[in-house]
């Protein structure tokens, strides 16, 4: 445990040297509706390969209660 410190400071140099050589990290967040549009199509390719629309109606239906609408 006496040696995280120096790791930490290790791991940081390794990431500015990443980030130097291959372009600099984007700042800032993703909008939620760019977010959404990127994860639909592999949730629509999940439900269709594993049957599981009625398991998606399901935890839909339970978080809906849980939030309490």
């Amino acid at each position: 445990m006496a040696h995280t410190a120096s790791r930490t400071v290790i791991r940081t140099q390794g990431r500015k040297a990443y980030a130097a050589a291959f372009g600099t990290r984007r700042q800032g967040r993703r909008h939620p509706l760019v977010a959404t549009a990127m994860v639909l199509p592999l949730a629509a390719l999940l439900v269709v390969l594993f049957g599981g629309w009625e398991a998606v109606v399901t935890q839909a239906s339970s978080v809906g209660v849980m939030l309490g609408r």
